[in-house]
C-alpha cells in the first residue's frame, strides 16, 4: 500500500508578515504626502509638455500593461486555453511598476496627499493602497504555504486600485482637458 501525499498545508499565517510590511508602505506614503510640505515644483520626463500630461500618459500605460498582467495571469492559470509564456506577466507587471515611479514621486513630493476634493481624495487613497497592495503581492510570491487565493487577490486588489487611479486621473484629465501630450 502506498502512501497517499498530500498537499502542503496552506496557512493564512504565512502572510502576516507580508500584509504587514504592505500596510506600513501604506500608511508611511500616506503620512509622508500629508506631512510634507508641497513644493509644487514638478518633475519632468523629456517629451512631455508639463508634468501633468507626463503622469497622466505613464498612468495610461501602467493601466494598459496592467490588462496584459490580468489576461498573462489568467493564461498561467490555465483560464484561457491559451498559452501566454509566464515573461510576459513578470515583465509587464516590471515594465508597469516602473511606469508608476515618476508620478507617485511628483504626487507626493509635488501635491502631497490631498483632500479637498472628493476625486482627488479618492485618488490620494488609492495611491496608498495601490503601493501597499503591491508590496504585499511581491512580498508573498515566494510563500510557498499561503493559500491558493493569496496572489489573485492581491492582483485583483493591485490591478483595481491601479484602474481606480487610471480613472481619477487620466480619464479625468481625457474628458475635462482633452489628450495632451
Amino acid at each position: 500500500m502506498t502512501a497517499i501525499q498530500r498537499p502542503p498545508a496552506r496557512d493564512t499565517a504565512s502572510l502576516l508578515m507580508p500584509l504587514f510590511v504592505g500596510g506600513l508602505i501604506m500608511v508611511a506614503l500616506g503620512v509622508y504626502g500629508r506631512v510634507h510640505p508641497p513644493t509644487g515644483f514638478a518633475v519632468g520626463i523629456a517629451g512631455f509638455s508639463a508634468a501633468l500630461p507626463m503622469k497622466v500618459w505613464l498612468t495610461t500605460g501602467a493601466t494598459v500593461l496592467a490588462v496584459v498582467q490580468v489576461v498573462s495571469a489568467l493564461s498561467m492559470w490555465g483560464r484561457l486555453g491559451i498559452d501566454i509564456p509566464a515573461g510576459v506577466h513578470r515583465w509587464s507587471g516590471r515594465l508597469a511598476f516602473l511606469l508608476t515611479i515618476p508620478v507617485a514621486f511628483h504626487c507626493l513630493y509635488a501635491l502631497g496627499l490631498q483632500y479637498d476634493a472628493p476625486r482627488v481624495l479618492i485618488h490620494s487613497v488609492l495611491g496608498c493602497f495601490f503601493y501597499g497592495v503591491f508590496t504585499t503581492k511581491l512580498l508573498s510570491l515566494r510563500k510557498q504555504d499561503a493559500p491558493g487565493w493569496t496572489l489573485p487577490v492581491l492582483g485583483g486588489l493591485a490591478f483595481t486600485a491601479l484602474v481606480g487611479l487610471w480613472l481619477t486621473s487620466s480619464f479625468w484629465f481625457f474628458t475635462t482637458i482633452g489628450f495632451k501630450v
